[in-house]
């Protein structure tokens, strides 16, 4: 029986989850993160999807992105999947699936859930009581959307630039309302 084909809609957010296979790590070092994020990077060029938020934990990762077409999601994953599954097997002299099957999506279609979802993401970390702030976890777009660093993978979604006229009050008025919770 065929799969299900995945309910996209061009430039509608959606929030992806992967997750390791059986729950395993799929990152073992920084370094494994920085060759996630570098191939992701090149992958939102080429196939035009917008980054939004991220979070890579240890056994899966979140992000909200947009795709500018129906098929642009599945080709960043595929790719963005098979790829670092092949860096990491080699990496780690193993073999097999590094992923949970495919990975799982759904549209973030309102303009509450879109800031929620940025905040679910990026307060995973929290959550998992790895850390104590969002800002404390290094592999999240948090950083980036709070205005603390410069992260070039991420573009902000249409309700996040409403948070402000400028980037500096959207980025302040985006890292008290994320600490919050």
């Amino acid at each position: 029986m065929p799969r299900q084909a995945r309910f996209i809609v061009p430039d509608i957010a959606l929030h992806v989850i992967q997750r390791g296979h059986n729950r395993n790590a799929c990152f073992s070092h920084d370094t494994d993160r920085m060759v996630y994020l570098g191939n992701l990077a090149e992958l939102l060029r080429k196939t035009g999807c917008a980054l939004h938020a991220y979070c890579l934990m240890s056994n899966h990762i979140h992000m909200l992105l947009t795709p500018p077409n129906a098929h642009a999601c599945a080709t960043l994953m595929r790719n963005l999947g098979q790829r670092y599954a092949q860096y990491f097997n080699r990496r780690y002299e193993r073999t097999g699936a590094l992923w949970e099957g495919r990975y799982r999506s759904c549209l973030v279609d309102s303009a509450a859930y879109v800031l929620a979802c940025y905040r679910y993401i990026e307060r995973n970390p929290v959550r998992a009581a790895m850390v104590s702030s969002p800002g404390a976890y290094r592999w999240s777009s948090f950083e980036g959307n709070s205005g603390r660093v410069a992260n070039k993978l991420l573009t902000p979604h249409v309700e996040y630039a409403a948070l402000g006229a400028e980037e500096g009050s959207r980025q302040r008025a985006y890292a008290q309302n994320a600490q919050r919770r």
